[in-house]
């Protein structure tokens, strides 16, 4: 799946459009290397975000194409 639409999917981050500026200004990176909107991400990946001042980290833990928003959270382990 790609990191913007697994972003929205999970809702992380809410719309795919902002995902993809958050990936373009260099802000998400997957196992420390910076990532483009169109990456692929796969289970077991860490993602790290930085918001503002905070880095927040995310262990993938389920992909679905689909989820409801009771479910979202279920897709990734907050690490940090």
């Amino acid at each position: 799946m790609r990191l913007d639409k697994f972003l929205k999917v999970s809702r992380i981050i809410k719309r795919r459009t902002v995902a993809k500026e958050a990936c373009d200004k260099g802000i998400v990176t997957i196992n420390g290397k910076q990532a483009k909107s169109s990456s692929e991400v796969n289970m077991g990946d860490v993602l790290e975000i930085t918001f503002g001042e905070k880095i927040m980290k995310f262990k993938i833990t389920e992909i679905k194409e689909h989820v409801l928003k009771a479910e979202a959270k279920e897709m990734y382990e907050i690490i940090e």
